[in-house]
Order: structure tokens, then C-alpha cells, then sequence
């Protein structure tokens, strides 16, 4: 592959296809994007391992996480008029399915295009527009007049993977990012850029890079990472929501523009307290730019790894994205880039001391 930069690998990333449990095209891709920054390997579930080059073995042991899948749907069945049921893979709000353009995967490994459905307002009662709407409610019509017609003509089957249909696009004026799955194929072009970064540099710890599979369903993937690599400490990519369009400007704590944001706490994990300060220390003296948050909810591949093995330290770097688990999302290179140079500097500054500086 040729010589590739931060927003190759962000459109490349966005643009594939690969929900919660169909990663595969994305983990060919990632290993096609990272193969000449180290050893890499790939495993049943799709995980993909990058062990960086100069990897000794003997020393403090890093790894670097970010989930491969999106949120997706699964084909549900086929129905007699050619419509397809769905079921979500991951978190949706069903009322933000509808009147979308999906992609849906075919037997012959081709995706068609489908058009989500529910019953038109013109047909629907008072009462059942005040309702809302189920995902049971919401078909996906891919143009077929029949079962057979989905099935025969349109290669369609039940469990194909679908994704959103979204094409991506960089304003520059702006630096605005536009595109599909950001959450987390940024991420993972953030971990694919601090490899590329780093290629060729003496550090004096070792790194293995692990694209993991199924975030969106549990952290699954995140499961097995941890046990193969059995790191001493590990950094989770993220694209993560950002909250600065609904939030009181005095309750924002994750605004695009103005990096990357290291959660405190979550749903899922409470941050090592020693290792979160040792990261914003260093960002303070490096001048990166990065923001604190305080969440009520969410959960992070960081909650699977903190809590495999012994214990490993572990902090979350997200890159701010608006509008996340939906069609489209909002988001700003210049916060990539910072969540990029972050990583670079605590990596540059790891060595067999670390651990002992990771004080509460």
C-alpha cells in the first residue's frame, strides 16, 4: 500500500464495512495499514495484534486498543414482499433508523443498498405517531417485489450484517471531519497514525498494537486482547460523544476542537487515578490540549483490560464525536491529532520506572 497519512486512514476506515461481529473487512484493512510498523497477526474473532517492531519481551509492556466494529443491524428475516426485518447490533434509538440508506452485505460478498422503512404518517393514527417506534416496526427495502426477488435477484440473506450507507468527507476550512462509524474507526486511525509516527524509533518499552472486535456488544474482543498480550499498562482509543450540543456550556466537558477528553470515571470503569494524572501532567507540559470528563454513563474496551489478569492500568483517550451510533457524525482532525501526539509522548516517555510513578 502506498504512502498513507491521518486522513487516508480515516476516510479508509469510515468508509469500510464492518458492524459487531463482521469486522473481517476492517481487520484486512487495518493488517493491509499497519503490516510494515511490525509482526502482525489476527485471530479467530478478528482481532488484530500489531507487535511493534523492536518488541523484546523482557520489558514494560504497552498495548493500544481500539474497537474495530460500528453499530450495525442484522438481516431479522425476509418477509413475502421482499422487505427485511432487522435487529440492532449494538446501541440505536430505533426512531433514528428510519427514511436512511443502508448497505446490506450479500451472499456473494457484495453489499446492496437498502432503504430503512416504517409506516408512512399517512397511515398511522394519533395515537400510534405519539408513540414512537420499535426496531420490530422498521424494514429495510433493498428494491425487491418479492421474497424471492430479495433472496434470488439481490443476493439477500437472513443474518447478512448491515451498515449505514455514508460516503466521507473532510472540510478543510473548517477541519471538520464528516463520515460514518467514527466511533471507533477513529480511534483506530489514531492507533494506526501513532504507529506510523513512531516507525523507526527506539522506545524503551514494548508496544503490540490490538484492533479489537465486538466494543459495541459488550467488549468482547477486548476480552481476549488482554489475556493474549498481558500488558503492564494499556491505552484505549475512542470515539467518544461528544456532549457540547445539548449540554449547558458550564456542564460540557466534551467539545470538538478542543482534544482529546481522559473520562475519570464511567459506567463501566473507574481510571486508575495514578495513571490518569501521570497522562495530564504530560500533556500539560507537552501543550497538548486534552479535556477531563466526569460520565454517568458509557463504557469503554478500557473496563475488559483494566480488569484482566492482575490489574493493568489503563486510561481512555477519546476523540469527540457528535452524534455517535447514529448515520452520521461531526468531529475535528485537529482533536485526532492531539489524541495522536498524547500517546506518542507518554510512549516516548515509558520506561521500566513507570509503573512506580503511577501514584494516586
Amino acid at each position: 500500500m502506498g504512502k498513507m497519512d491521518l486522513l487516508n486512514y480515516i476516510q479508509m476506515l469510515s468508509e469500510a464495512n464492518g458492524p459487531s461481529g463482521f469486522e473481517h473487512e476492517v481487520a484486512a484493512l487495518v493488517r493491509d495499514l499497519t503490516g510494515s510498523y511490525g509482526e502482525t497477526s489476527i485471530d479467530c474473532m478478528q482481532n488484530v495484534y500489531v507487535k511493534r517492531k523492536g518488541f523484546t519481551g523482557d520489558r514494560l509492556r504497552v498495548q493500544l486498543d481500539a474497537h474495530l466494529d460500528e453499530v450495525g443491524l442484522i438481516v431479522h428475516s425476509i418477509c413475502k414482499d421482499g422487505m427485511l426485518r432487522i435487529q440492532a447490533l449494538g446501541s440505536w434509538v430505533p426512531s433514528r433508523i428510519p427514511a436512511h440508506a443502508f448497505r446490506v452485505r450479500t451472499l456473494d460478498g457484495s453489499w446492496v443498498r437498502a432503504i430503512s422503512v416504517s409506516t408512512p404518517p399517512h397511515f398511522m393514527s394519533d395515537d400510534e405517531k405519539q408513540r414512537g417506534i420499535t426496531i420490530e416496526e422498521i424494514e429495510l427495502d433493498v428494491g425487491a417485489r418479492s421474497k424471492h426477488e430479495a433472496e434470488e435477484l439481490f443476493g439477500v440473506y437472513v443474518a447478512a450484517p448491515v451498515v449505514p450507507d455514508v460516503a466521507f468527507a473532510y472540510n478543510e476550512k473548517f477541519d471538520l471531519l464528516f463520515g460514518k462509524a467514527f466511533d471507533c474507526r477513529i480511534g483506530c486511525a489514531a492507533l494506526t497514525e501513532t504507529l506510523r509516527q513512531l516507525d523507526g524509533e527506539d522506545l524503551a518499552c514494548d508496544v503490540v498494537a490490538a484492533y479489537s472486535v465486538q466494543e459495541e456488544v459488550g467488549g468482547r474482543g477486548a476480552v481476549v486482547t488482554a489475556r493474549q498480550v498481558k500488558a503492564d499498562l494499556a491505552i484505549v482509543f475512542e470515539g467518544t460523544p461528544a456532549d457540547d450540543y445539548f449540554e449547558h456550556p458550564d456542564q460540557t466537558q466534551t467539545a470538538i476542537g478542543k482534544g482529546p477528553m481522559l473520562r475519570h470515571i464511567d459506567r463501566s470503569m473507574i481510571t486508575h487515578p495514578g495513571f490518569q494524572k501521570y497522562a495530564l501532567e504530560l500533556a500539560r507540559e507537552r501543550n497538548i490540549p486534552v479535556q477531563e470528563a466526569v460520565r454517568r454513563g458509557g463504557g469503554t474496551n478500557g473496563a475488559m483490560i483494566y480488569s484482566s489478569g492482575a490489574g493493568i492500568p489503563t486510561i481512555v483517550v477519546g476523540v469527540p464525536v457528535r452524534y455517535i451510533h447514529t448515520h452520521y457524525g461531526w468531529a475535528k482532525l485537529c482533536d485526532v491529532k492531539a489524541a495522536v501526539a498524547l500517546v506518542t509522548e507518554l510512549l516516548r516517555s515509558f520506561d521500566e520506572s513507570t509503573l512506580g510513578k503511577l501514584v494516586y
